[in-house]
Protein backbone atom coordinates (compact mmCIF):
# COMPACT_ATOMS: atom_id res chain seq x y z
CA UNK A 1 0.00 0.00 0.00
CA UNK A 2 2.55 2.58 0.89
CA UNK A 3 4.67 2.18 -2.59
CA UNK A 4 0.97 2.41 -4.17
CA UNK A 5 0.36 6.02 -2.20
CA UNK A 6 3.63 7.04 -3.28
CA UNK A 7 3.50 6.47 -6.63
CA UNK A 8 -0.21 7.55 -6.94
CA UNK A 9 1.14 11.37 -4.44
CA UNK A 10 4.01 11.60 -6.79
CA UNK A 11 2.63 11.19 -10.20
CA UNK A 12 -0.67 13.82 -9.41
CA UNK A 13 1.95 16.14 -7.62
CA UNK A 14 4.12 16.00 -10.69
CA UNK A 15 1.80 16.08 -13.32
CA UNK A 16 -0.17 19.06 -11.30
CA UNK A 17 3.37 20.91 -11.22
CA UNK A 18 3.86 20.58 -15.17
CA UNK A 19 0.32 21.74 -16.25
CA UNK A 20 0.58 24.42 -13.88
CA UNK A 21 3.43 26.30 -14.66
CA UNK A 22 5.27 26.99 -17.92
CA UNK A 23 8.09 25.67 -19.26
CA UNK A 24 9.71 28.40 -20.54
CA UNK A 25 11.56 29.95 -17.00
CA UNK A 26 11.27 33.29 -19.01
CA UNK A 27 7.28 33.55 -18.18
CA UNK A 28 7.53 32.70 -14.61
CA UNK A 29 6.04 36.19 -13.30
CA UNK A 30 3.09 35.58 -15.81
CA UNK A 31 1.99 32.24 -14.08
CA UNK A 32 3.03 33.55 -10.39
CA UNK A 33 0.60 36.32 -10.83
CA UNK A 34 -1.98 33.91 -11.09
CA UNK A 35 -3.96 33.18 -8.14
CA UNK A 36 -5.26 29.95 -9.41
CA UNK A 37 -2.17 28.22 -11.04
CA UNK A 38 -0.47 29.28 -7.94
CA UNK A 39 -3.25 27.20 -6.14
CA UNK A 40 -2.37 24.29 -8.28
CA UNK A 41 0.88 24.54 -7.49
CA UNK A 42 0.87 24.91 -3.85
CA UNK A 43 -2.05 21.41 -3.66
CA UNK A 44 0.67 19.97 -5.75
CA UNK A 45 3.85 21.11 -3.05
CA UNK A 46 1.21 19.89 -0.35
CA UNK A 47 1.54 16.49 -2.02
CA UNK A 48 4.98 15.62 -1.96
CA UNK A 49 5.43 15.47 2.12
CA UNK A 50 3.00 12.56 2.22
CA UNK A 51 4.58 11.05 -0.76
CA UNK A 52 8.08 11.17 0.38
CA UNK A 53 6.15 9.39 4.11
CA UNK A 54 5.06 7.35 1.77
CA UNK A 55 8.03 6.15 0.21
CA UNK A 56 9.87 5.74 3.36
CA UNK A 57 7.34 3.58 4.61
CA UNK A 58 7.85 1.56 0.67
CA UNK A 59 11.48 1.04 1.74
CA UNK A 60 10.65 -0.53 5.13
CA UNK A 61 8.32 -2.51 3.37
CA UNK A 62 10.90 -3.75 0.52
CA UNK A 63 13.74 -4.16 3.35
CA UNK A 64 11.36 -6.60 5.60
CA UNK A 65 10.43 -8.51 2.47
CA UNK A 66 13.49 -9.21 1.63
CA UNK A 67 14.59 -10.13 5.25
CA UNK A 68 17.78 -11.91 5.82
CA UNK A 69 18.91 -12.18 2.25
CA UNK A 70 19.42 -8.89 2.34
CA UNK A 71 23.10 -8.34 0.91
CA UNK A 72 24.83 -5.45 3.00
CA UNK A 73 26.74 -3.52 0.17
CA UNK A 74 23.45 -3.43 -1.95
CA UNK A 75 21.51 -2.51 0.98
CA UNK A 76 23.25 0.02 1.80
CA UNK A 77 23.04 1.72 -1.76
CA UNK A 78 19.42 1.05 -1.57
CA UNK A 79 18.67 2.66 1.74
CA UNK A 80 21.04 5.90 0.84
CA UNK A 81 19.74 6.56 -3.01
CA UNK A 82 16.24 6.20 -1.75
CA UNK A 83 16.95 8.63 1.21
CA UNK A 84 18.36 10.78 -1.02
CA UNK A 85 15.93 10.78 -3.41
CA UNK A 86 13.24 12.11 -0.67
CA UNK A 87 15.57 14.81 0.47
CA UNK A 88 16.14 16.34 -2.71
CA UNK A 89 12.37 16.04 -3.87
CA UNK A 90 11.64 17.71 -0.46
CA UNK A 91 14.49 20.32 -0.93
CA UNK A 92 12.84 21.01 -4.74
CA UNK A 93 9.67 21.31 -3.33
CA UNK A 94 10.57 23.89 -0.65
CA UNK A 95 12.43 25.98 -3.23
CA UNK A 96 9.24 25.93 -5.29
CA UNK A 97 7.12 26.88 -1.89
CA UNK A 98 9.19 29.95 -1.54
CA UNK A 99 9.12 31.11 -4.83
CA UNK A 100 5.27 30.45 -4.11
CA UNK A 101 5.10 32.43 -0.48
CA UNK A 102 7.27 35.17 -2.02
CA UNK A 103 5.01 35.69 -4.77
CA UNK A 104 1.82 35.42 -2.29
CA UNK A 105 3.26 38.08 0.34
CA UNK A 106 3.90 40.56 -2.24
CA UNK A 107 1.52 40.18 -5.17
CA UNK A 108 1.75 43.67 -6.34
CA UNK A 109 5.88 43.36 -6.44
CA UNK A 110 6.95 39.82 -7.60
CA UNK A 111 10.54 38.64 -6.81
CA UNK A 112 12.69 39.86 -9.56
CA UNK A 113 13.21 37.67 -12.77
CA UNK A 114 16.85 36.79 -12.30
CA UNK A 115 15.49 35.39 -8.25
CA UNK A 116 13.38 34.09 -9.96
CA UNK A 117 15.21 32.26 -12.98
CA UNK A 118 17.61 31.05 -10.03
CA UNK A 119 14.91 29.64 -8.26
CA UNK A 120 13.33 27.51 -10.80
CA UNK A 121 16.49 26.90 -12.44
CA UNK A 122 17.47 25.18 -9.14
CA UNK A 123 14.43 23.46 -8.29
CA UNK A 124 14.22 22.17 -11.67
CA UNK A 125 18.12 20.92 -11.22
CA UNK A 126 17.29 19.25 -7.45
CA UNK A 127 14.21 17.45 -9.63
CA UNK A 128 15.08 16.44 -12.86
CA UNK A 129 18.46 15.76 -12.45
CA UNK A 130 19.24 15.31 -9.12
CA UNK A 131 16.94 13.48 -7.63
CA UNK A 132 15.47 11.47 -10.90
CA UNK A 133 19.48 10.02 -10.80
CA UNK A 134 18.98 8.78 -7.07
CA UNK A 135 15.99 7.09 -8.59
CA UNK A 136 17.59 5.30 -10.91
CA UNK A 137 19.82 4.31 -8.17
CA UNK A 138 17.31 3.38 -6.17
CA UNK A 139 16.13 1.27 -8.82
CA UNK A 140 19.00 -0.62 -10.17
CA UNK A 141 19.44 -1.55 -6.36
CA UNK A 142 16.04 -2.40 -6.02
CA UNK A 143 15.83 -4.87 -9.18
CA UNK A 144 19.11 -6.46 -8.20
CA UNK A 145 18.38 -7.29 -4.71
CA UNK A 146 14.71 -8.42 -5.85
CA UNK A 147 16.29 -10.20 -8.48
CA UNK A 148 18.82 -12.09 -6.25
CA UNK A 149 16.35 -12.86 -3.76
CA UNK A 150 13.79 -13.95 -6.90
CA UNK A 151 10.84 -11.94 -4.96
CA UNK A 152 9.74 -10.09 -8.89
CA UNK A 153 8.79 -11.15 -11.98
CA UNK A 154 11.42 -11.29 -14.77
CA UNK A 155 9.71 -8.53 -16.73
CA UNK A 156 9.48 -6.34 -13.50
CA UNK A 157 13.22 -6.86 -13.52
CA UNK A 158 13.62 -5.57 -16.81
CA UNK A 159 11.25 -3.00 -16.64
CA UNK A 160 13.06 -1.52 -13.35
CA UNK A 161 16.42 -2.06 -15.65
CA UNK A 162 14.65 0.10 -18.66
CA UNK A 163 13.33 2.73 -16.15
CA UNK A 164 16.43 3.63 -14.28
CA UNK A 165 18.28 3.62 -17.60
CA UNK A 166 16.60 6.23 -18.88
CA UNK A 167 16.23 8.15 -15.59
CA UNK A 168 19.85 8.02 -15.89
CA UNK A 169 20.38 9.34 -18.82
CA UNK A 170 17.63 10.21 -20.39
CA UNK A 171 15.99 13.20 -18.31
CA UNK A 172 16.37 15.57 -20.52
CA UNK A 173 14.45 13.85 -23.01
CA UNK A 174 10.79 15.07 -21.90
CA UNK A 175 9.59 16.63 -18.51
CA UNK A 176 7.33 13.83 -18.55
CA UNK A 177 10.25 10.58 -18.37
CA UNK A 178 9.95 11.71 -14.61
CA UNK A 179 7.16 9.59 -14.20
CA UNK A 180 8.44 6.44 -15.20
CA UNK A 181 9.54 6.26 -11.37
CA UNK A 182 6.68 6.23 -9.72
CA UNK A 183 4.81 3.92 -12.28
CA UNK A 184 7.86 1.11 -11.73
CA UNK A 185 7.18 1.53 -7.95
CA UNK A 186 3.45 1.12 -8.56
CA UNK A 187 3.80 -2.29 -10.88
CA UNK A 188 6.49 -3.26 -8.33
CA UNK A 189 3.43 -2.53 -5.13
CA UNK A 190 0.67 -4.20 -7.18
Amino acid sequence: MAGIAFALLTAASLILLRVSTPADPASAGQWLSDSSRRRVVSVALNLVPFAGIAFLWFIGVLRDRIGGREDRFFATVFLGSGLLFVGMFFTAAALAGGLIAAAASHPSAHPGSDTLAMGRGATSILLNVYSMRMAAVFTITTVTIARRTEIISRWLWGAGLVTALVLLVGVGISPWVELLFPAWILALSI
